[in-house]
């Protein structure tokens, strides 16, 4: 069952793609190549950009096949799991490629086994400890001919890089007393922010063994409009000159040279969303830009860190009120009200 050559005919049929993601076309070329090669891949961005989403899209786009009726998909020519090769699963079934992407949180307290697997002391005691059946696949065993999304990669503790070093290089895991032979067949999707500073560093060694990808915030105005569109909840009219506006005012935040971390896509759909409650409450049924004033600090004072150098200048609330005050002069807007409480 290979991944790359299944990837490969759909890639190659005149409407596939990552529809679910507006814009970004040279990155979504740059992921099609590398998944093509059947290598392993790293998406680095800021958050909001659409990284998970377009690793779930990946999974979509595997064909419908036939595996083993195990929790871990097996090739009925080639299984791999206890219950397969001890003949106790001997049914199939048919499964979708988006019911076999199978997701991992980055965390301090992520542990090996939770990635690889573990022996299971009650089957120790059942079948004996240095029994294969003792062991329990972890999550690499059950993305099995799908996905392995690893969310946060930087965010796992140096000992569970290791030990993923060794599975994607050696196609072998050591679990205790057991070697355990991996059949590594899935796609490995990885993720990072590199504006998290609270984070392992990835060692040069398993760098070495991703391919990666660079997204960035929504190239022009129009696609993070039609993002925030898409992905919003609607309660009641936004017209587009105010939505306009909204977007337009957090893409002219994130130029601020006093930044460190800047708002993402998250931050336009919560303005847009948060817009909509706060002119509900004030019994509206329609958006002003008033009511996006209204809510600026609420929704980005705390998606924002400034640099150093600005901390002992200025608070981020203080900084958003400066910009919104720019940002009135120079649309030729009428300033209505400030932009929310200012501490």
């Amino acid at each position: 069952m290979n991944l790359a050559k299944q990837l490969t005919t759909v890639f190659l049929e005149e409407k596939a793609g990552f529809e679910d993601i507006i814009g970004q076309r040279p990155v979504k070329d740059t992921i099609k190549s590398a998944l093509m090669a059947g290598r392993n891949l790293l998406i680095v961005g800021p958050p909001g950009v659409g990284k998970t989403t377009i690793a779930k899209n990946v999974a979509k786009l595997l064909p419908e096949v036939e595996v083993m009726d195990c929790p871990y998909n097996c090739n009925p020519e080639k299984p791999v799991c206890p219950e397969c090769n001890s003949g106790r699963v001997t049914g199939k079934k048919r499964i979708s490629g988006l019911a076999r992407f199978v997701r991992v949180q980055g965390s301090p307290d992520l542990t090996a086994e939770d990635l690889i697997g573990d022996i299971d002391p009650a089957k120790a005691i059942k079948y004996g400890p240095l029994s294969v059946e003792a062991f329990t696949p972890g999550k690499i065993f059950k993305a099995n001919n799908g996905v392995l999304f690893f969310d946060e990669l930087n965010r796992a503790p140096e000992k569970l890089q290791n030990a993923l070093l060794q599975a994607l290089q050696e196609r072998m895991v050591t679990i205790g007393s057991y070697d355990i032979d991996l059949e590594a067949n899935f796609i490995f999707i990885a993720t990072m922010n590199p504006e998290d500073t609270s984070t392992e560093p990835l060692s040069d060694v398993l760098l070495d063994r991703f391919d990666v990808a660079y997204m960035q915030y929504p190239e022009n105005r129009e696609d993070e409009e039609r993002i925030v569109t898409e992905k919003s909840q609607h309660f009641i009219d936004f017209p587009d000159n105010v939505r306009r506006l909204a977007v337009l005012f957090v893409r002219t935040l994130r130029e601020s040279d006093k930044l460190e971390r800047l708002p993402s896509v998250r931050a336009s759909i919560g303005l847009y969303e948060r817009a909509q409650t706060n002119a509900i409450v004030k019994g509206k049924q329609q958006v002003s830009w008033k009511d996006v004033q209204d809510v600026l600090v609420s929704v980005l004072s705390h998606r924002i860190k400034l640099k150093p150098s600005a901390q002992y200048l200025q608070t981020p609330q203080e900084l958003i009120q400066e910009k919104l005050n720019e940002f009135v002069d120079r649309q030729g807007l009428e300033k209505e009200a400030d932009g929310g409480e200012v501490p």
